[in-house]
């Protein structure tokens, strides 16, 4: 299996966060896999990059695996995106990525914009310990449950 799977960050509303990096790893996939292919497509336009785009959200992640593991053993790399920010940090892709490793795929991260520690840095509060727990459940039960384990 010689093709990578780039786990690529993507600017969180301002295109000026877009790097290079980001730019010329997603201009060579074969394959790039997005939440929103509208959202990401956009994005992709106005960078000025051409792209096969396929969506790869919750509930059609277990249903690319087995095209990209296709790809990645007939060399071939591949991208995931996410609509902003970094893929898997409360966004799907880790199906994905474990069955990458499973697979024996080498798995590379393009970092960039990150909204947390974006956050972090001017919130005022201690920086040298946090904690990330994603999003809050939606039932409120549930929410207040959880809100009360971490108090």
């Amino acid at each position: 299996m010689s093709g990578t799977l780039f786990i690529v960050a993507t600017p969180i509303g301002n295109l000026g966060d877009a790097s290079a990096r980001m730019g010329e790893t997603l201009s060579g996939c074969a394959l790039v896999l997005c939440e929103d292919t509208r959202r990401s497509g956009k994005l992709l336009e106005l960078l000025g990059l051409e792209a096969r785009l396929r969506t790869c959200h919750e509930h059609d992640e277990e249903r690319r695996v087995p095209e990209v593991l296709a790809l990645l053993s007939a060399g071939e790399d591949v991208a995931l995106i996410t609509d902003a920010g970094t893929p898997l940090v409360s966004d799907p892709g880790y199906r994905l990525v474990a069955a990458a490793h499973a697979a024996g795929a080498p798995v590379c991260p393009i970092p960039g914009p990150s909204a947390v520690l974006a956050a972090l840095s001017v919130c005022g509060l201690p920086t040298d310990r946090f904690s990330f727990e994603g999003f809050l459940p939606r039932k409120t039960m549930a929410r207040r449950r959880l809100l009360q384990e971490l108090s």
